[in-house]
């Protein structure tokens, strides 16, 4: 598994792993629709193993900003009606400012307005 060999690689070079709880949410919602109840239980599994990282009245005051922000530089990571969870998942990577953060994702466009990314897989 490509996914287990990058993370494996990239925690043997000393880097930590956080699971944010909007990130969570949007696996586990696909994950139960199409009814992978072994992929939801392998899911409890890593949020056991790493930092859990739940949302707050911070990070999504912060997240209406970043969605707000956006907006009106013409520039929406997501429809108007979306709930929108990449501003949410910058906002949490920005509440974690003391620390060296960098978001592991496929989807670099969005985040990267905000906050520093990484290609999923990269090395």
């Amino acid at each position: 598994m490509a996914a287990w060999e990058w993370a494996n690689s990239r925690l043997d070079a000393g880097d930590v792993f956080s699971v944010p709880e909007i990130a969570d949410y949007e696996v586990r919602r696909e994950l139960i629709r199409a009814g992978q109840t072994r992929g939801v239980q392998r899911l409890d599994l890593l949020c056991e193993g790493f930092n859990y990282l739940p949302l707050t009245t911070e990070i999504m005051r912060i997240a209406a900003e970043l969605w707000a922000t956006a907006r009106n530089a013409g520039t929406p990571t997501a429809s108007d009606a979306a709930l929108d969870a990449d501003v949410i998942l910058a906002a949490q990577a920005m509440v974690l400012r003391d620390e060296h953060v960098v978001v592991a994702t496929t989807n670099t466009k969005h985040l990267e307005r905000f906050v520093e990314v990484q290609l999923w897989g990269a090395t």
